[in-house]
């Protein structure tokens, strides 16, 4: 049949990224307690196009997605971003990885425990000019004001906040990305909150909680410094971003704090 795709283009302009999104596939990740993890993705793929090229070979995305949809984290993207190039002869490959990440936790008290789902990213991209990979997390906290605990008599308000974590992994002797767990990174979010988030919680827990942050006061500036410096002391991270969101409860705002370490990286947002 006619391949319409690789018929020429007059217009001479090539096309920086041209693919797939919103894909929604069920995939498998590796989960640091239980090995593996099922989770539904949400993907974004895309490749380069030279300017005599008419267009893309769309289906051969999903070829790839299926090929390699029973792993796709961190070990396992940097083979498939490679074969996304090989298949569909690019010089750049991009894959965006949105998904819920499942995590145990068990109250503290109680002992009870729950399902958590954390909001978790992977972008990997390799092209002339290097490869990169990028793996984040969203992780909700509780933070208590200081400034309110100073000054009342009694009481103290407090909100939930959002710590963003984007890591760049440093390169192992193999060349690939070291391991970095998605629960390493979740760990060190909510040790830097006044307290951490749970979805299951009996009296005696929430007691504890509020307790737990009254005696941990922390500013938005607070959070974000704590988390910042309980990554980059750390031989496999390379590059960190680390944004941090509190919804203020007793105003119409939020407050946030940013840490790039150690620059600013503005090419990962091509």
């Amino acid at each position: 049949m006619e391949d319409v795709q690789n018929q020429s283009d007059s217009r001479e302009q090539p096309i920086d990224l041209v693919g797939v999104s919103g894909l929604r596939y069920p995939i498998t990740v590796r989960d640091r307690t239980r090995q593996r993890q099922s989770t539904v993705a949400d993907m974004t793929l895309s490749v380069s196009l030279p300017h005599h090229f008419k267009g893309t070979h769309m289906s051969r995305f999903i070829e790839v997605v299926h090929l390699h949809h029973r792993q796709i984290d961190m070990e396992t993207l940097p083979e498939i971003i490679s074969s996304l190039r090989t298949k569909l002869e690019a010089e750049r490959a991009r894959i965006e990885v949105a998904l819920p990440y499942f995590v145990e936790k068990t109250a503290p008290v109680s002992q009870q425990k729950s399902l958590m789902s954390y909001d978790c990213r992977y972008v990997a991209e390799v092209s002339p000019d290097g490869d990169d990979f990028v793996v984040a997390v969203r992780v909700p906290v509780t933070t208590l004001c200081p400034c309110s605990k100073a000054i009342s008599d009694y009481g103290a308000h407090n909100q939930r906040g959002y710590v963003d974590i984007e890591v760049r992994a440093s390169r192992g002797p193999s060349g690939l990305p070291r391991m970095v767990w998605i629960e390493e990174l979740i760990e060190v979010a909510e040790g830097a909150g006044s307290a951490p988030v749970y979805p299951l919680l009996k009296r005696e827990d929430e007691r504890n909680l509020t307790m737990r942050a009254y005696d941990n006061p922390a500013f938005v500036e607070d959070v974000v410094r704590q988390v910042a410096a309980g990554l980059r002391d750390d031989s496999r991270i390379a590059w960190l971003h680390v944004r941090v969101e509190t919804l203020e409860s007793i105003h119409d705002h939020s407050a946030f704090a940013e840490i790039y370490w150690p620059d600013k990286r503005p090419d990962y947002d091509r």
